[in-house]
């Protein structure tokens, strides 16, 4: 396994594209990783399904929580797997299979989940992967949010910028 790199005009373009995120491993807990994302990207203007069989017909930030993927009556454009490294691989084969139906195009694996066969699966499938990243934190870096701390800028100081004073 070699080191992971994705063109930032990739992932710019699969943000930019994408409107609907079915999360996988999705929860109502409120401190959990996944709650913290959806919320977020539902605040950036996506829809976001949230799918976990043990919540199954309940609702997380206002969306009802489906068991599996199929399960879900619409469209969706990304799965994004909050699951561990060795379910990503079931996740990305159910995706696959109702890519054509449900307008699949992006499998996403979440920071630490890593599948490299399934990712070559869905690839020769057509669809595009990215592992080991975080949409939320893609889309902070990608659309200059968080440009206000330094990060992402070429500079990063613990020095405080000059201010200019106009006369």
């Amino acid at each position: 396994m070699g080191a992971l790199s994705y063109p930032d005009s990739l992932i710019r373009e699969i943000l930019a594209e994408t409107r609907t995120i079915a999360m996988v491993g999705a929860s109502p807990d409120w401190v959990r990783p996944s709650y913290f994302a959806m919320k977020y990207l539902q605040r950036k203007g996506y829809r976001v399904i949230p799918v976990n069989p043990g919540a199954a017909g309940g609702t997380i930030l206002g969306e009802t929580v489906h068991a599996g993927l199929a399960d879900i009556p619409e469209r969706f454009d990304m799965v994004d797997i909050f699951r561990n490294s060795d379910a990503a691989g079931a996740i990305a084969d159910e995706a696959i299979a109702l890519a054509t139906d449900k307008g699949v195009r992006v499998i996403w694996m979440q920071l630490g989940v890593r599948n490299d066969p399934a990712a070559a699966r869905a690839e020769k499938a057509g669809l595009t992967v990215i592992m080991d990243r975080c949409p939320k934190i893609e889309f902070g870096r990608m659309f200059h949010e968080l440009s206000w701390c330094g990060v992402n800028t070429g500079v990063i100081s613990s020095k405080r910028p000059r201010l200019r004073i106009r006369s």
